[in-house]
C-alpha cells in the first residue's frame, strides 16, 4: 500500500528501485482514473551511465508498462509541482544522483544554490497533492570520503533524508530486496 509520502533509502542494489515500482504497480492498480510518474533525475555524463539509464528504461517498462517519465535532472522541484495531482503518484529515483549532480555538476552544467533548492523541494512535498515515493541512497552507514566535496555530498544527502522524513508517513530501508519500516504513520 502506497503511504502518502515515503522515503525509500539503502544501498547500491539494495531493491529501491523494485520497491518503488513495485509500490507503483501496487498504486496503478488500486483504483480506475490513477497514473503513476517516475521523475527521473539521472543526467548521462558518459556512456556507462547511457548504457545504466537506457537499462532502467527497459526493466521499468516490462515490470510497470503504464508508469510515464518524466526527466527531471535539476529542477525537481518544478516537476514536482508541474504533475502534482491527487491521483497521480510520483515516484522519484533518485535524489542522491540529483544532489550529487546539483552539487557537482557534470561538464556543461552549473553548480546549484543548494539551500535554496533543497528548500524548494521541500516546500513542493507539503504542497502537493499526489502520494510521493522519494529513493535514494543511505550513504552515511560507511567510512567517510576523503575529499571534501565528497564530503559536502555525504552530509548534504544525511541532512536531506532527515529533512524529509519529518515529511514523510513512512521510511522503508531496503536491505538485500527486503523492505524494513523504520517509520510508519497511519
Amino acid at each position: 500500500m502506497v503511504a502518502q509520502h515515503e522515503l525509500i533509502l539503502g544501498g547500491a542494489k539494495s531493491g529501491k528501485s523494485r520497491r518503488a515500482e513495485e509500490l507503483a504497480g501496487e498504486w496503478l492498480a488500486g483504483a480506475p482514473g490513477r497514473s503513476a510518474t517516475l521523475l527521473a533525475t539521472a543526467l548521462a555524463g558518459d556512456e556507462e551511465m547511457v548504457a545504466c539509464i537506457a537499462r532502467h528504461r527497459r526493466d521499468r517498462a516490462e515490470r510497470v508498462p503504464a508508469l510515464a517519465t518524466v526527466e527531471a535532472p535539476i529542477d525537481l522541484p518544478a516537476a514536482l509541482r508541474g504533475q502534482d495531482d491527487p491521483d497521480r503518484l510520483l515516484v522519484v529515483d533518485c535524489l542522491t544522483l540529483w544532489l550529487t549532480q546539483c552539487l557537482l555538476p557534470p561538464p556543461g552544467h552549473a553548480e546549484q544554490d543548494w539551500p535554496a533548492l533543497e528548500a524548494e523541494l521541500l516546500q513542493a512535498v507539503q504542497a502537493a497533492r499526489s502520494p510521493l515515493l522519494f529513493v535514494s541512497n543511505e550513504i552515511g552507514l560507511g567510512v567517510m570520503p576523503m575529499s571534501r566535496q565528497a564530503r559536502r555530498c555525504v552530509t548534504a544527502l544525511g541532512l536531506l533524508h532527515q529533512r524529509l522524513a519529518t515529511h514523510c508517513a513512512r521510511v522503508t530501508l531496503m536491505v538485500a530486496g527486503l523492505p524494513l519500516t523504520v517509520k510508519e504513520r497511519p
